[in-house]
């Protein structure tokens, strides 16, 4: 069983309110062989919500609030979730401060990325378990 980002799932869950369906995911999702999670949602936050991007260790959304809070509550559900299931492996949304993988956004809201995970990804990691991102299935 794998752990799947919702919006890759076709699950209009991203901030914007919309999703990116990654045909592969969809199909894992149908096959029943993957359980979708949105973290963000997992933690609280509405849909459609003002966008984030972590800085350092904090997750901040474009007007400035602090939303490190709701991440990390979100990924520790998520990853309860993974665990019920015995997941080994996580597909999850690329560059995304929840669940980017070896680059994310550098929390200037610019474009510009950075090396390094977001909070979701980092959890599962930590409690190895595989992650991919869409770009690398």
């Amino acid at each position: 069983m794998k752990i799947v980002s919702a919006c890759l799932a076709g699950i209009k869950c991203r901030w914007d309110g919309e999703s990116r369906p990654c045909q592969k995911v969809v199909e894992l999702v149908r096959q029943g062989k993957a359980i979708p999670v949105c973290p963000e949602q997992l933690g609280g936050l509405t849909t459609p919500r003002v966008p984030a991007e972590q800085k350092k260790d904090k997750i901040f959304t474009k007007n400035g609030k602090n939303v490190t809070v709701q991440f990390e509550k979100g990924a520790k559900e998520a990853l309860e979730i993974a665990l019920l299931v015995n997941c080994e492996e996580a597909i999850i949304k690329s560059k995304s401060p929840s669940c980017g993988s070896g680059k994310i956004y550098d929390g200037t809201f610019s474009g510009k990325l950075i090396k390094g995970d977001g909070v979701f990804a980092k959890i599962l990691k930590k409690n190895n378990i595989k992650v991919f991102t869409e770009d690398e299935i």
